[in-house]
């Protein structure tokens, strides 16, 4: 049974990619009816344990009134048998049997394996967001809010079950004994509903409020944590450890002061529900040995309501703080909505079909892009790249060539005009067809935090371990592979490369992106500095490699360097977002444009200043 329970709701089951709501109660329903069947049944099961405390209660008062009226302990027992029994039944086995049974649904059912349900379909849509999403915000804020959202969401319900429908099922059926008893003790209970009841409305939307700025404040703390950790060479390299100091600790003021105003409030609403407390049992009490006093109570009924007002008073500073919990983890989930539920800049077509590449030719026609409201950064700019034909892209920073490679990737979609592939316009076609058929090594190479194995395999997932070696060897990378050895003691291919690939330096990991590119093999071909990070005996090592995997590929290269794309069949200078130029190596140098006037600089400055040196 509790092998089933456990395996009843799938993480997994669902490959849902669809929006989640915006609005708070549409995003909980989104979840919460994927699991509607161990929700329903703990909400009975809780529902059914408040029942049975209450009814002890006034089985506990029938029990006095039974005793007091016995002429001895014999008559007592022979007398009462069937209530002992009826007692004994619902505390030994009915109450603790069904309380065992929502503890178990909701600790093996629904704890692990819906908070994952949550967190599996929220990562999956984030991870599908534009690059523009996550270059505009912190790597670790987005998880944060992926990985405490679904926390938080499960937290909010599971609390609401266990004490908020609980003590509400309680507090009835303590209201219907209490009314049975004498209509009057219901009276001091209803008022006590009433306080308490305008002391969380007061209270609540407040805490609620006052939790989602916290939660926000802490994501930004953590945005900033995780900021310098990730870039602790450039922190190093600068020696600005105390800057970094200052900037991590106006992220924890600020935290400090959101949670100190969040617990100002928390600390409020406490003293509150203690003046209550204290106001249910005298009010009730009271009511219950003033009816006593003028023979309309028995002390059975007294002993019960008063049980019954001290039960519903320990409870009231319990659901207090649960109230206040449920607030916290509702401003957590609204916090987090604001940043899982935005919808995808970049979205498929219903009817988006996957990309065939038969030649590989790349059009641009009439494009034109701007970030948000900046100045267009591609401006009727139109461009073909013949299939297998080699073109490379020269410019000064800012003139839009790794625009132009994003625009073809379709990591953004375009303001105006169409880029075709083979007469396919890329906006028809899935996005992931697209970038399946495009291999791309850029300048800043991160790789995974995995194996140099996995890493190279991610162009190829079910490339065989030969075939992994083979395209590290043409990469030039497999001898300092067979020596890398991580701190679990892993090597050579099995050894983690560290976070964005740390680990290697930066020509080791410039060759693990081209090993694997090599392997994925794809029919259009962009290099965005693919060299830069190398140095020479290596680069023209790889060159020769990087020709071979050229062979029979559309080629587009970007590159500083003038020297490595010279031997490109066609140089395309671009400025302030335009092409100005077009034509072979020695066209443009006899043109004696932009082109040429790049090329003199690096000929006569750094390059001459390298063959200096080198000599």
């Amino acid at each position: 049974m509790i092998r089933w329970i456990e395996t009843y709701l799938d993480p997994f089951s669902s490959d849902r990619l669809d929006q989640p709501p915006q609005r708070l109660a549409a995003f909980f329903r989104h979840y919460l009816m994927q699991a509607w069947g161990m929700f329903a049944l703990t909400l009975f099961t809780a529902a059914l344990v408040a029942v049975l405390g209450a009814a002890l209660y006034a089985y506990v008062g029938v029990l006095i009134d039974r005793i007091e009226q016995a002429p001895d302990a014999h008559s007592f027992f022979a007398d009462n048998l069937g209530l002992l029994i009826g007692v004994t039944i619902l505390v030994a086995v009915l109450t603790p049997g069904v309380d065992a049974v929502h503890i178990l649904v909701m600790n093996q059912g629904i704890v692990p394996s819906f908070t994952n349900l949550v967190r599996w379909q929220t990562h999956r849509y984030v991870l599908r967001q534009s690059m523009g999403f996550f270059q505009d915000d912190f790597a670790g804020r987005i998880a944060n809010k992926v990985l405490q959202t679904s926390l938080g969401l499960r937290r909010a319900v599971a609390e609401f079950i266990n004490a908020v429908w609980y003590v509400s099922v309680f507090v009835v059926s303590a209201l219907a004994i209490l009314a049975d008893n004498d209509w009057r003790l219901a009276i001091p209970l209803l008022a006590w509903i009433a306080l308490y009841a305008a002391a969380l409305r007061h209270w609540v939307p407040e805490i609620k409020q006052r939790s989602t700025v916290s939660s926000e404040a802490y994501s930004r703390l953590t945005g900033r944590v995780v900021d310098s950790y990730t870039n602790i060479l450039t922190v190093k390299l600068f020696s600005h450890a105390n800057r970094e100091d200052d900037y991590a600790r106006a992220g924890i003021a600020e935290q400090n002061v959101r949670t100190t105003e969040l617990l100002r409030s928390l600390t409020a609403i406490n003293i509150v529900v203690g003046a209550l407390h204290s106001f249910l049992i005298v009010s009730v009490g009271g009511t219950a040995l003033w009816l006593w006093s003028v023979q309309e109570l028995s002390v059975g009924a007294v002993a019960a309501s008063i049980g019954l007002a001290m039960r519903i008073s320990m409870m009231s500073h319990w659901i207090m703080n649960v109230a206040t919990g449920i607030a916290e983890n509702v401003g957590v989930v609204q916090e987090g909505i604001g940043t899982i539920s935005r919808p995808h800049a970049v979205v498929d077509r219903p009817d988006a079909a996957a990309l065939r590449v038969d030649r590989g030719e790349v059009r641009y026609e009439h494009i034109g892009f701007r970030y948000g409201q900046a100045a267009a950064v591609i401006e009727d700019l139109s461009l073909t790249v013949a299939p297998g034909e080699k073109v490379g892209l020269v410019g000064r920073s800012g003139a839009g060539k790794s625009t132009l490679v994003q625009l073809l990737l379709r990591f953004h979609d375009l303001d105006g005009g169409r880029i075709l592939i083979d007469g396919q316009d890329v906006r028809n076609v899935s996005q992931e067809s697209l970038r399946h058929a495009i291999g791309m090594v850029t300048q800043d190479t991160s790789l995974l935090h995995r194996s140099v194995a996995d890493n190279i395999r991610y162009g190829h997932p079910e490339a065989t371990m030969e075939q992994v070696i083979e395209a590290a060897r043409q990469a030039h990378a497999h001898d300092f592979i067979l020596g890398l050895e991580d701190r679990n003691g892993r090597r050579g291919y099995d050894a983690q490369v560290g976070e964005r690939g740390v680990k290697l330096s930066g020509g080791q990991r410039q060759r693990v992106a081209i090993a694997r590119v090599l392997l994925k093999n794809a029919p259009i071909l962009i290099l965005d500095e693919a060299t830069s990070a190398l140095d020479s005996e290596v680069e023209a090592a790889i060159q020769e490699q990087l020709f071979n995997l050229m062979a029979g590929k559309t080629v587009i290269a970007i590159a500083h360097r003038l020297s490595t794309i010279a031997a490109m069949d066609r140089l395309v200078i671009m400025d302030r977002g335009r092409i100005v130029e077009q034509g072979s190596h020695n066209e443009l140098l006899r043109r004696g444009g932009l082109y040429a006037d790049m090329w003199s600089r690096q000929a006569g400055g750094f390059l001459a200043e390298d063959t200096v040196a080198a000599e």
